[in-house]
């Protein structure tokens, strides 16, 4: 597995990096709630990792276990994208989905200090439970407007994608984008299979039959842009810095979800989506916040001394 460089922190052109990610996803969100119409949401997430596998002919197999790779494609992908289409199907908005998809974030650091021994720092930690707590303000302030389901299923997708990540960062791959292109034929067969089990073959066969020029062009943007751009950044990140290091930067993702879904979906946030929101970004911010630096220096008079910086 790859040392960690938390310590040292994210050089600037990672964060950028990582910046335009949070940008890709947040806009997914909408992207796929205007594609998916009536095509079944498992169908909708197969067709999605069916587009990514045909780049496995030209992209060299990652330097990564089967094992690891059948894990990241299995709970990364399958398991969160299979939940989260199916929570959205069950009328979870897209702004609020791309909120509450992020409790992964803390899932995810505490299931790396347990399986990876990455122990995230104090600022990390604070910054995580300051963007929790900006969830909670706005899962207040939906009250009931969201059936219990729907927030079930998304927890099941923030669950899935928090394994996912421990695997792809302990898997020790170099590079992200073979990791990704690889890991992206696993999905469509389980995918496949459940929407047969969950839709029925008349369902499966009508959907596809719904399926027009809407749901192309989501399916082109979730494949180029939100698969193998998005996470290539995003396992190429974890390949180099710890877990808590990069999680992270997906916080900043639901307020980029909820600004394009106020644009393009006309879903109009109320007080404590704004508060919380504004909540969860002071939290990222924090969280993601280069950490000091203790510099040892001696004095003239042979003391030595140490100070922040």
């Amino acid at each position: 597995m790859p040392e960690p460089r938390h310590a040292q922190g994210m050089s600037p052109r990672h964060r950028l990096l990582a910046a335009l990610m949070a940008v890709i996803w947040g806009v997914n969100f909408v992207v796929i709630d205007a594609g998916m119409g009536d095509v079944p949401p498992l169908v909708f997430a197969a067709i999605r990792f069916l587009g990514v596998a045909p780049l496995a002919l030209f992209i060299p197999r990652p330097r990564a276990s089967a094992r690891a790779v059948i894990g990241v494609g299995l709970f990364m992908f399958a398991g969160q994208y299979g939940f989260l289409y199916l929570s959205m199907a069950a009328g979870l908005p897209a702004g609020l989905a791309a909120l509450m998809l992020q409790a992964q974030v803390p899932l995810t650091i505490a299931f790396a200090a347990i399986a990876l021994r990455e122990r995230p720092g104090v600022r990390t930690l604070l910054g995580v439970a300051v963007a929790a707590a900006g969830l909670v303000v706005v899962g207040i302030g939906r009250g009931g407007a969201i059936s219990l389901g729907a927030v079930v299923l998304v927890g099941f997708a923030a669950i899935t994608w928090a394994i996912g990540n421990v695997i792809a960062r302990g898997s020790g791959a170099p590079s992200g984008l073979p990791l990704t292109v690889w890991a992206s034929l696993v999905p469509p067969v389980p995918l496949a299979v459940l929407a047969l089990a969950v839709s029925g073959p008349s369902g499966v066969a009508h959907g596809l039959g719904t399926f027009g020029w809407a749901a192309l062009a989501s399916t082109a943007y979730t494949v180029i842009l939100s698969t193998v751009a998005g996470f290539t950044i995003f396992n190429g990140l974890l390949a180099r810095y710890s877990s808590a290091s990069v999680v992270p930067w997906v916080l900043v993702v639901p307020p980029v979800g909820m600004v394009a879904s106020a644009i393009f979906l006309g879903e109009r946030p109320n007080a404590a989506e704004i508060i919380g929101g504004v909540v969860l970004i002071a939290g990222a911010w924090l969280a993601l916040s280069p950490p000091r630096r203790k510099v040892r220096f001696t004095a003239p008079n042979g003391e030595v001394y140490s100070a922040e910086r």
